[in-house]
Formats: structure tokens, C-alpha cells, sequence
């Protein structure tokens, strides 16, 4: 008896979200949202390298697994920061502090009066306390925050490509938001974000799936360069089926909460 009721309930929440995105201009972001931690990812590569030897996955499974588990020990070995990362750094009392730094060549931010600080190896969740230590030489009992920025670029069929500063905490879907949205015509379910010249870091289901899961910028091992392409759905597209298309994608995890709240 409930299901027809959760089923619209679903369907209206899906509508107003997609009028919500294709309207939004910036990206909905939260500071406190939990940046992933060296054991969290510790513990994802483990499952992953057991997934891409198990023979119960499909060949496909087993090679996406293969290919996360690469990102994931490119972060633990090499750290989150890139050359043009930006950290937004607050130090309580320390005005010279309170600026946005950006990420110089041999990864090294230089802070006002206290010089370079390397961030080789460090993660992004790791950046406040290892800030905290390193500003505590020379500042007693610091109180820090810090955010992380990195530049990606919005490509295809969005309503305003180009190249964007997005803070790492923010979620996936809400990347594409601050390009205007994608336009009528978009193709959403055959988004990929791309890096380098050929290499495809998330696509299909996996990605539809990391969208409906919430996951973040951080949280997919996105980093600086990485390019966000919305491919065209074709001449016979219109409003309907990109409605349609995009709540599919997008709203998922608010469809699941309605139907939660009616059992």
C-alpha cells in the first residue's frame, strides 16, 4: 500500500531537484563534510585488491577494482597536494596567516613569516593537524582550519565550460553545478572524468554510482587537471528525457531517504 505513495513522493523530490541543478551557479560545499583519512583508504585498498583477485566478480569488476586500488596507493604513497593546489588557511590571532596559499613547485606552501612547509605525502584530511605541528615551531598552541582547493575542468555539453577552482569537500554532482549545469541536450548517463590525455579515472556505472552514494571530489581521488566531460544526448533530446535522465543519476540517495521515512 505504501509503495505507490513512496513512489511519488520520489518522483516529485527527483523533479525539483533537477529544476534546482539546472539553475544553480556554485557549488553547494560543506567544511565539515569528513575529508577520507589514510586508514579509511587503507582499508578501501584492501577490499579492492581482494575484489580484483576474487573469481566471484565479472572481468569488468575485477579491472575497475584493479584500476581504484591504483588511485588509492598513488594517494597513500604520494600524498593529495599538486603544484596550483590552493589551502585556504585560518590561524586564530595570526593575520599574516589568514590567506589563500597556493601550492608551489616541489609541492611546498610558503606561509608569511615562517617560510616553505612541504606537503609531499600528506593527505588533504591530514593537512590541518600536519599544519597545526609544523605553525606550532613558531606559533605557541595554534588553533588552525584549513580547506582545500584544487582547478578541474568542466567540459561538453554543460551551460558554462571552462576551467573552475572547486573546494575538495564538495559533492560530485554538485561539481557540475558550478558550470551552469548540464544543458537540455546532455547525455548524463555516459559522464566521465577524464585525466591526462587518454586516461578515463571514473565512468559509467561506477560513476553513477559514486553520485548516488554522495561521494565527494575528495572522496573519488580527484585531483588538480582532472576534467569533468558531459557528452551530447543527440538532435532528438528535450527537457523530458534529460529531467528524467538527470534525477536517475542524481537524486538517488534523496529517493531512498523518502522511502525510508515511510516505513
Amino acid at each position: 500500500m505504501k509503495t505507490p505513495r513512496a513512489a511519488l513522493l520520489a518522483a516529485s523530490f527527483l523533479f525539483l531537484l533537477s529544476a534546482r541543478g539546472a539553475a544553480q551557479r556554485t557549488i553547494d560545499s560543506d567544511p565539515t563534510r569528513v575529508l577520507v583519512t589514510r586508514q579509511q583508504l587503507q582499508e578501501q585498498l584492501n577490499q579492492l585488491e581482494q575484489a580484483a583477485e576474487s573469481g566471484v566478480y565479472s572481468s569488468a569488476l575485477r579491472s575497475r577494482a584493479r584500476h581504484e586500488a591504483e588511485l588509492i596507493r598513488t594517494r597513500l604513497a604520494e600524498g593529495d597536494f599538486q603544484v596550483g593546489d590552493r589551502l585556504v588557511l585560518a590561524v586564530e590571532g595570526e593575520r599574516a596567516l589568514g590567506d589563500t596559499f597556493t601550492v608551489e613547485i616541489g609541492r611546498v606552501i610558503t606561509l608569511t613569516n615562517i617560510g616553505p612547509i612541504p606537503l609531499a605525502g600528506v593527505l588533504r584530511s591530514e593537512a590541518k593537524d600536519y599544519l597545526r605541528e609544523r605553525i606550532a615551531r613558531y606559533i605557541r598552541d595554534p588553533v588552525v582550519s584549513v580547506r582545500s582547493l584544487i582547478r578541474v575542468s568542466i567540459l561538453g555539453d554543460v551551460n558554462r565550460p571552462g576551467f573552475y577552482t572547486i573546494p575538495t569537500e564538495a559533492l560530485v554532482e554538485d561539481v557540475l553545478m558550478v558550470a551552469g549545469g548540464p544543458a537540455r541536450t546532455a547525455k548524463l548517463l555516459a559522464i566521465r572524468i577524464e585525466r591526462g590525455e587518454k586516461e578515463q579515472v571514473w565512468e559509467g556505472q561506477a560513476l553513477q554510482q559514486a553520485i548516488a552514494e554522495g561521494r565527494t571530489v575528495d572522496g573519488l581521488s580527484l585531483r588538480a587537471g582532472d576534467r569533468f566531460f558531459v557528452p551530447r544526448e543527440g538532435r532528438g533530446a528535450d527537457l523530458q528525457s534529460w529531467a528524467r535522465t538527470f534525477t536517475l543519476v542524481l537524486a538517488i540517495p534523496g529517493a531512498i531517504y523518502g522511502l525510508l521515512r515511510l516505513f
